[in-house]
């Protein structure tokens, strides 16, 4: 297994009940097929530039290990996910 994190930008807009239950649905995800190290809340932040007509987003980081088939998976809820706006998944280092 590889070790990946991945950064998540969702809607500011959100409940605090809303973000937990997307942490929960992509934790659930990454653990069927790996295992999450750690999740960060960053929070609201500016962002640089506008994105979905959004000028700031709340951030979350995923850290976690799992087999490289599973990240087409997860990159999928990403983008069939409403609330995500953004995110990105990076293979880390040995």
């Amino acid at each position: 297994m590889n070790k990946y994190e991945s950064v998540v930008i969702v809607n500011p807009n959100l409940e605090e009940e809303s973000i937990k239950s997307l942490i929960k649905k992509f934790s659930d995800l990454i653990n069927t097929d790996g295992k999450v190290d750690s999740v960060e809340e960053l929070g609201k932040k500016k962002l640089a530039y506008e994105i979905k007509k959004q000028n700031e987003a709340y951030y979350l980081v995923f850290k976690f290990e799992a087999k490289p088939e599973l990240i087409s998976e997860l990159e999928r809820n990403y983008r069939i996910t409403d609330e995500v706006i953004k995110f990105i998944v990076v293979k880390e280092e040995e």
